[in-house]
């Protein structure tokens, strides 16, 4: 297993191929969604961070399937494992509009690259 990164404006993604064999559930990508702690201090605030990331994979989902069966035509015998990690450092924090663009744009960029 080896993964690749790619690095949005206040996001990174994380992604990986492992084995099929060792999961249950095939047919959906394991997802993860994490804001350090250093990153954003208060729990409130991470919390929201990550309901507002969760809401816009979830708003994603279709366009994101799509863009990972081009990806992935030929690996049947592997699962995509990916990781959403927040990187923002401003004091404000991004909208949902933003947050649904930004992992727009990494997923694609994830499979064309």
């Amino acid at each position: 297993m080896s993964g690749q990164s790619v690095k949005g404006q206040f996001l990174r993604l994380v992604y990986a191929s492992v084995k099929r064999e060792n999961f249950k559930f095939h047919e959906v990508p394991a997802i993860l969604f994490t804001v350090g702690k250093k990153t954003v201090p208060s729990a409130v605030r991470r919390n929201r961070v990550k309901r507002m990331m969760r809401e816009a994979y979830r708003l994603e989902k279709h366009a994101v399937a799509m863009d990972l069966n081009r990806l992935h035509h030929d690996g049947l015998n592997e699962r995509i494992c990916i990781a959403f990690l927040y990187m923002g450092r401003r004091k404000t924090l991004p909208g949902l509009l933003a947050f649904r663009e930004e992992i727009r744009g990494l997923i694609a960029s994830m499979v064309f690259s």
